[in-house]
């Protein structure tokens, strides 16, 4: 383990005013995306698409510190030749990789999961490294229902994490932790903060058994938020308060940053979320974003698989990009949404 190495990548991944694209859906999951837009989805589709992305030089170079890659995209060459991943290196931003093999029934906890893929990993993380990868990323999936999550799926999923932070660290690879409690089901703030605060705490007593360099980490978590389904929905100022009160019970100094996911936001209710979680600060870490729908919606729709429409939806990402570059520094306001 290079300590120094990994830090440096850690500190680079949560830079000031720059945040994590996160382009590592499954096969599946954009396949979904692109019947969205009636896209048919193919090696080149998906390449194409992926593509325009990384050649959007505003949003690249100025807003995206890293890039999550999945395992077909990083091993993809650009229409003309060029390997994806310089394309993202030579936008001054890190290639990292999805690593997980999905979620999976948990025997015996009824309606809970576990994330696999633990298996051969050390093997794969040193070919990763090989193609470029700087670091990765492992999903935990924590579900908000009657009756669950149970302490036993949260520690599983806890210990996983733990396991894959320490092989990835074994290979010189910064692993994202994301413990990701869903914001799914009818739940209401209150019970969101109580399930968050227990899978944080279970998590890093794992990673600290585990003897992980949490230097050398960024955390992924969900923010504080009322389900979907919950009656009383609140303002971003409550959700910045809760999630900051959250963190500052759980999350060590020592963590160099926290980039949220969105979690089914929609793209601006992500952004103002983020927003006032910085305008709160001075916060003991960087916080920034690692967004996928929240960043790719409005350039998904706008390209509609059409190459006549690629610089159309190169202005949208740059949008994006850049509304939640301000807000990882608390400088966003709705008024630039225009």
């Amino acid at each position: 383990m290079n300590k120094d190495q990994l830090a440096k990548v850690a500190q680079a991944m949560v830079a000031r005013g720059k945040g994590i694209l996160a382009a590592d859906e499954s096969s599946g999951t954009i396949k979904k995306r692109f019947d969205a837009i009636g896209v048919e989805s193919t090696a080149d589709s998906r390449r194409d698409y992926r593509e325009f992305m990384f050649r959007t030089q505003e949003a690249m170079t100025q807003h995206i510190s890293g890039v999550i890659l999945y395992d077909e995209t990083i091993r993809q060459n650009a229409k003309d030749g060029t390997p994806l991943v310089k394309l993202i290196e030579a936008a001054g931003s890190l290639p990292g990789i999805k690593v997980d093999a999905g979620v999976k029934p948990l025997p015996n906890f009824a309606n809970e999961t576990i994330t696999e893929g633990l298996d051969g990993l050390s093997e794969r993380m040193a070919e990763y490294y090989k193609l470029g990868a700087r670091f990765a990323k492992w999903r935990a999936v924590i579900d908000i229902a009657d009756g669950i999550p149970s302490r036993g799926a949260i520690l599983a999923n806890a210990q996983a994490l733990a396991r894959y932070a320490a092989i990835c660290q074994a290979n010189n690879i910064v692993p994202i932790v994301e413990p990701e409690v869903l914001m799914d089901g009818g739940h209401d703030q209150a019970r969101c903060y109580e399930v968050t605060e227990f899978v944080l705490k279970t998590l890093y007593n794992e990673l600290y058994e585990a003897r992980v360099f949490l230097e050398g980490t960024v955390l992924k978590p969900n923010m504080i938020v009322p389900g979907k389904k919950c009656a009383t929905q609140v303002s971003a100022e409550q959700v910045a308060r809760e999630t900051i009160r959250v963190f500052k019970q759980t999350v060590p100094v020592a963590v160099p940053g926290i980039a949220f996911l969105s979690g089914g936001q929609a793209d601006v209710e992500a952004t103002a979320n983020l927003d006032a979680i910085n305008k709160m600060g001075p916060l003991p870490w960087l916080v920034t974003f690692s967004y996928g729908r929240a960043l790719q919606a409005a350039p998904q729709k706008a390209w509609a698989g059409k190459e006549a429409n690629v610089v159309n939806a190169q202005k949208a990402f740059s949008h994006r990009a850049k509304m939640n570059g301000l807000a990882s520094k608390g400088e966003w306001s709705k008024s630039l949404e225009g």
